[in-house]
């Protein structure tokens, strides 16, 4: 047995268990390398669609936004034409009122007074005029108290005017204009 030479054999062994194992590592790293390559296109095209839907959203935001500041201009332009036609009807609704008032104003002015100045803040009616003498300032006064349409007349200055004459007088005096006499007359 001498004769018998193991050694061929076993180096033919080693080198087919080398070459397995060889195959069996470039197996093993061919399948990594395929998974991480698959992981990676997965992960990418993860990402790609979530951008995608995330641009999606963007662009639909900034056309909300701009859908909602139209809104807000729509409505901010509503609201300055609903204040607008208040204001009107509301003129419309006093035109009566002043036609009114000025009517009554010359109604009650006595003979020897002539009014320079006239106000009005709400209902207060701020008057002033020049008289022939004190008697008919206390005459306007007493005529205006007795007006359905007016009140509480307040005589707040009375100086002399000799430029009018020896015993004018200018006057300033405040009024209540009456909304219940308003009211009554032009119910809305």
């Amino acid at each position: 047995m001498s004769n018998i030479n193991l050694l061929p054999w076993r180096q033919l062994r080693r080198q087919q268990r080398q070459q397995q194992f060889l195959v069996a590592l470039s197996i093993t790293v061919l399948g990594a390398a395929l998974s991480i390559l698959t992981w990676d296109l997965t992960v990418n095209h993860l990402v790609d669609q979530q951008q995608n839907r995330n641009q999606y959203l963007r662009e639909h935001i900034l056309l909300l936004d701009q859908e909602v500041s139209e809104i807000r201009e729509l409505q901010q332009k509503r609201n300055q034409l609903v204040e607008r036609m208040e204001i009107i009807q509301a003129l419309q609704g006093d035109r009566p009122v002043v036609v009114r008032l000025l009517d009554q104003l010359v109604r009650t002015v006595p003979d020897g007074i002539f009014y320079t100045a006239l106000n009005t803040k709400g209902n207060v009616v701020a008057l002033e005029g020049v008289a022939e003498s004190n008697n008919h300032v206390s005459s306007l006064m007493r005529r205006l108290d007795a007006s359905e349409w007016l009140d509480s007349p307040r005589l707040d200055a009375v100086q002399s005017a000799s430029q009018y004459g020896d015993q004018a007088a200018t006057f300033k005096l405040t009024v209540t204009l009456l909304r219940s006499a308003v009211d009554q007359e032009f119910p809305l």
